[in-house]
This record gives C-alpha cells, structure tokens and sequence, in this order.
C-alpha cells in the first residue's frame, strides 16, 4: 500500500516490531511441547538465533559456549581477533575510552591488518569443541577469505555488508561473483544484509543458503541516521519471507529468512518469526551476558570505517550469564531474559506447534500495544532512571 507524499510521489507504508501485535488463536499448547528448532543448510539448531558477527558479541570463547548451548555465534573475519594476537587487552581499550573518545579509538584500532593465520587459528580453536563455525567478511573479501576459512575447516561462511545485491559496480576493484562463489562451495553461504522481495529473490537465484534480513536496526548501527537507509523489520521480514515462499514453490529449494536486528526484547524476537522469519540474529541481547566479551559494550561492525562511521560504542550492561538469558530463570521483567522460554510460551498462547506455523498466525497493526494501560509502568521507568 502506497500513500501520497507530495505531488506525484508516492512512499510506501511499513512497519517495525512496535507497530503489531500477535493475536491469539483457539488452540493454545503447552510450552515444553512447541518446537522451536530449525536448519540452516544441512544444519539443525536446537534454539533458531544466531549471535552477530560483532566483536563484542563473539569470541572464539563465546562461539563455543553459544554453540554448545545450541545455537551459532558467527565470527567476524575482519575484527579484532584477527588482526591482533591478543585481542583483549585492545577490548579493554575500546570499552575504557570516554563516549567523546571511543569512535576515533575504534578507528585507529581497526586500521591494523588482517593476519591470514590468526584466520586459521580461530577457525581451529572453535572446530575443536565439536560445535558448529560459522564466520562472516565483506564482499570485496570473500573469495581470499573463505579459501582459508574453508581449509581450516569452517561449516558456514557469511558474506554481509550494510546493502548486499547480486549486481554490483565498481570501477576500483573487481566485484564478488556471488553465483561463482556459492556454485563451487560445498559449504552453506548466508548472505546479507537485504530487506526487499526483489533482490532476495536475486540472492537466492545466485545460489545463498540463507539471507540475512535488516537494514540500520541494530542497536550499535547508525546506518538510517548516517545515511537514511533501511526498511522496519516486520516489512523486510515480510517481503523477504515471500520471496523464500516464492522461490520455493518456484524451485523446489528452501531457502532460511534471518531477520538480523531491531529486536530489543524477547517479545519482538517473537514477532520476528510471526513475520516469516526462520531464525534471528542478535547482539545487544547477548553483550548483556556475563561470557560476552563486550563485557557489557557493544559496538557496530561499521563503525570502524575510516570516512564515514556507521555505528557507535554503546553500554547495555551486564544482566546475567548467557544459560539465564536464554534460558532463564528471568531475574528481570523487561523481556531480556530467558529469550527461548518467552518463544516457546508465546508459540504455545497461539497454537503454534513449530516455527512454520509461527510464521502463519495472524497480526494485527497496532501501534498503541505497548503503551495501552501502562502508564505505572512508564512512571517506574522514568523513576528509576532518575
């Protein structure tokens, strides 16, 4: 649906996670029945998140506990454990910096080169606890990278950048040839970020294994404000969902939608899924745990860019280990914690047995939901800030 704007131009109407509401059905199920796995690949996930590609959500340490905990934490090729030896002591600096600081630290830290066996190194360390690897680079990266990532013995290898296409032009280096890459791999690629139908449906033509949907939703991301780009996430999720659906029916080929940010509380991971989603991808929600080695901090993967900095340092705290965020018991009421028992209890109030007819309950537009008769609770809140 599109509404008009001005003389002869016409935007779109789309929605974020505060805009609905997931509206209850006449089945309800008991919630340690619901089944919440889902693949990626060849790859069956007991709980369906994956941890960001963001230095301070995964580690080599943190990949291994999330994994054992059943899920993938993704790795990031082009952060601070590979460009340094000993990486924390250069966390310690990022997250000791003052606000005014931090972004120029950032900056200079990440200027410091890539070393192709530290590549190696990590890959190994994570393979070694018989837990899933997964690892993420830029596109102009890829092909130099995922040879060694592959060698090393890595299970998936991410592509993602702030806006990813099939097409892509430039003079300056030669651009990735994505149907060429996931063609002469036997190792599942996911790709990202996208947010429309048309190019999911491109990327998933090329040959990916999974996409990654979101574009500026990321706590730690200033992508929309730096450069005014982005779709809300219950749209993207939608329309990229469709184009899965689509492909499907079109290929016989299932494709898995990744909705990549946005989601604050538990409440809208669950939403996330009502969308279309197979699986999501968080970070903010994972630096609060105790293992992360934000340690608390969280900072944008592009906030390193020389020129143009697309995210900023930010302090979410530490709320609990990472069992009690997932799994609880919840010590808190802000939907932060025990993210896994507040899906499984939302599939169950709407009759939803499994992921796939999560994806089919109804939704309804509703943008006073959050705030209808929670007036005592903003006043808690405000309090509580003071």
């Amino acid at each position: 649906m599109a509404m008009w704007i001005g003389i002869n131009r016409k935007a779109r109407v789309c929605y974020g996670f505060d805009d609905i509401s997931l509206v209850p059905s006449e089945l309800t199920l008991n919630p340690e029945e619901v089944d919440i796995t889902t693949e990626i690949g060849p790859y069956r996930l007991d709980i369906p998140i994956l941890a960001a590609a963001m230095d301070g959500v995964v580690d080599p340490k943190f990949a291994i506990l999330f994994g054992k905990l059943g899920g993938i934490a993704v790795l990031n090729l082009m952060g601070i454990y590979t460009r340094y030896r000993d990486p924390y002591e250069i966390i310690e600096k990022i997250i000791s910096s003052s606000h005014e600081e931090s972004t120029q630290i950032i900056q200079n830290i990440y200027k410091e080169p890539i070393k192709e066996d530290l590549i190696e190194k990590r890959i190994k360390e994570i393979k070694s606890k018989n837990v899933i690897c997964a690892t993420s680079c830029i596109p102009q990266y890829a092909e130099r990278f995922f040879e060694i990532a592959k060698s090393s013995g890595v299970d998936i290898f991410v592509v993602q950048s702030t806006v990813t296409t099939v097409k892509h032009i430039s003079k300056k280096y030669k651009p990735l040839d994505l149907y060429k890459l996931c063609k002469n791999s036997k190792i599942p690629i996911i790709v990202g970020n996208c947010v429309t139908f048309e190019v999911a449906l491109q990327l998933m033509d090329a040959g990916v294994s999974g996409i990654l949907v979101g574009i500026g939703p990321g706590a730690a991301c200033t992508t929309r404000e730096v450069l005014g780009i982005g779709v809300p996430q219950v749209t993207a999720t939608a329309d990229c969902a469709a184009a899965r659906d689509f492909y499907f029916k079109k290929t016989g080929r299932y494709v898995p939608i990744i909705t990549d940010g946005g989601m604050v509380t538990s409440g809208d991971i669950c939403k996330a899924f009502a969308c279309g989603a197979d699986a999501v991808m968080i970070g903010s929600a994972l630096v609060k745990a105790v293992e992360s080695p934000g340690k608390g901090y969280h900072w944008g993967m592009a906030t390193s860019d020389e020129n143009l900095p697309r995210g900023t340092r930010i302090k979410v705290g530490i709320s609990g280990t990472l069992k009690e965020i997932l799994f609880g018991p919840a010590k808190v009421d802000d939907g932060s914690q025990n993210l896994i028992g507040a899906l499984k209890l939302s599939m169950a109030c709407l009759g939803a047995k499994n992921i796939k007819e999560m994806q089919l309950v109804e939704i309804a537009i509703a943008p006073s939901v959050k705030t209808e008769g929670k007036i005592y609770q903003s006043v808690k809140k405000i309090e509580k800030e003071k």
